[in-house]
């Protein structure tokens, strides 16, 4: 479950867990390399990222109890301190396997969307307007077009 403002990490980095599913994220060195690249790009300084991969189930009573929201989800980003850039990001293996399908699109593609989503969420880039979703969505496919070239 998150975290809460006002606890420090000992640790700097990104960290992986994995919670009640059988998964392992490939490339995980490289992942994580791209992704504090973004973050200093975008201007902010990384302490602390908790990636957590788990279920569909899991993710959805996060949603319910701490946004109060009772529908499914690909993502919830909690984030904890703005700069350095401390945060928790929830993703569902089951939503991003069948957004894969239902986009037509590899699952490791969709899944890098979806982790540099969380990214750009902790570096102020919202979704909620129709202005917004556009921002964001061009920030994906620029970053995404960088990790190709690693």
């Amino acid at each position: 479950m998150p975290s809460w403002p006002g606890i420090h990490r000992e640790e700097t980095g990104i960290t992986v867990t994995v919670h009640d599913i059988d998964f392992q994220l490939e490339h995980q060195a490289d992942m994580v390399s791209w992704l504090a690249s973004v973050i200093q790009q975008e201007g902010f300084e990384l302490d602390h990222i908790d990636y957590i991969f788990c279920s569909d189930e899991f993710l959805l009573a996060i949603n319910k109890e701490h946004l109060d929201h009772d529908d499914y989800t690909d993502i919830i980003t909690f984030p904890l301190q703005e700069n350095p850039i401390v945060g928790e990001i929830y993703i569902s293996v089951d939503r991003v396997k069948e957004n894969a399908k239902s986009f037509d699109t590899p699952f490791e593609d969709e899944l890098r969307r979806v982790m540099i989503h969380g990214i750009l969420h902790l570096c102020d880039y919202d979704d909620h307007e129709d202005d917004d979703i556009e921002e964001i969505r061009q920030k994906e496919n620029y970053y995404l077009g960088l990790f190709q070239r690693l």
